[in-house]
């Protein structure tokens, strides 16, 4: 890892269009999310600790434990990362000087290609299972836990839960449609290895995968997907969630037509990193959690 804890929790942005989406989201799980920012601000928060002293404690404990190669939290911010790493350059430099406005989306649409419907499926199904294997790391389980991690998504909260709502509804319900969870399932029976070895998020995080070869980790994929659908819907039916729901909650920062749906979904993706900001607020507060109870 090239960046220490506290400098990428320092460096979580305050604005701009990853947090505009996950603001925007909030009405699934209200006044689940705020965008806690700041190494120190982090500790406070997750603490309620004002004793500078102690701060500084748990702050140092929190940076030795990520810094311990023997544990699992550089590798999960490695996921995190990798799995919201693809293609965001041209996002970011294409909407530098746009945050704070309503962006319409129609000037970007000729330099955006939307993903075919097999390549949404293989990232949707990726990022479940970075989400899976950073829970074990985090927690110090095998990397084929999928049972625990889909008993701990009933207890999910906070950053969490945001960006497994938005993981359901901007890489689900938008791009794929109101049956996205079959449509996913029926799109990975139908990949073969070859397929899922062309994907570049799958080359960055394959070795993490568990299973013996490609077709292994393909089949480890699906489980995880099909272990994940109760919990998904349970969401889209609780919240009554469609993909003209979410489009008009997104309506508040992005202007565009509903029959450009798969735009919209590659807009987003070029132009986010929910995954990433979200995970690192995550991760800075299991260390934290872990750094009081140890000292």
């Amino acid at each position: 890892m090239s960046k220490p804890i506290f400098e990428l929790v320092d460096q979580l942005p305050t604005s701009g269009l990853t947090i505009s989406m996950l603001n925007a989201l909030d009405f699934v799980a209200p006044g689940e999310w705020q965008n806690t920012v700041g190494f120190v601000n982090t500790i406070k928060t997750v603490t309620g600790e004002t004793d500078d002293s102690l701060i500084q404690q748990i702050g140092e404990r929190a940076i030795y434990l990520y810094n311990d190669r023997s544990q699992g939290y550089q590798t999960a911010m490695w996921l995190y990362q990798t799995v919201d790493g693809t293609d965001k350059a041209l996002g970011a430099a294409a909407l530098a000087n746009k945050v704070g406005e309503s962006i319409p989306l129609l000037g970007f649409l000729n330099s955006i290609t939307p993903k075919a419907d097999k390549a949404q499926v293989i990232d949707l199904s990726l990022k479940v299972v970075a989400e899976l294997v950073a829970f074990c790391q985090i927690n110090g389980i095998p990397g084929d836990s999928i049972g625990d991690f889909v008993a701990s998504l009933g207890e999910y909260s906070g950053e969490s839960l945001i960006r497994m709502v938005a993981l359901v509804c901007v890489d689900g319900l938008i791009p794929l449609g109101p049956d996205f969870i079959n449509k996913a399932l029926s799109g990975l029976s139908q990949t073969n290895p070859n397929e899922l070895d062309k994907s570049s998020t799958f080359q960055g995080m394959k070795d993490l995968i568990p299973g013996n070869n490609v077709g292994s980790k393909l089949d480890f994929i699906g489980n995880s997907l099909d272990s994940v659908k109760g919990w998904m819907g349970g969401i889209v039916s609780a919240n009554n969630l469609s993909p003209q729901k979410v489009v008009g909650n997104l309506q508040s920062f992005i202007q565009f037509s509903d029959d450009k749906l798969d735009y919209l979904a590659a807009f987003l993706d070029v132009s986010t990193n929910y995954y990433e900001h979200t995970g690192t607020q995550t991760l800075a507060r299991r260390l934290i959690e872990r750094a009081v109870a140890e000292i």
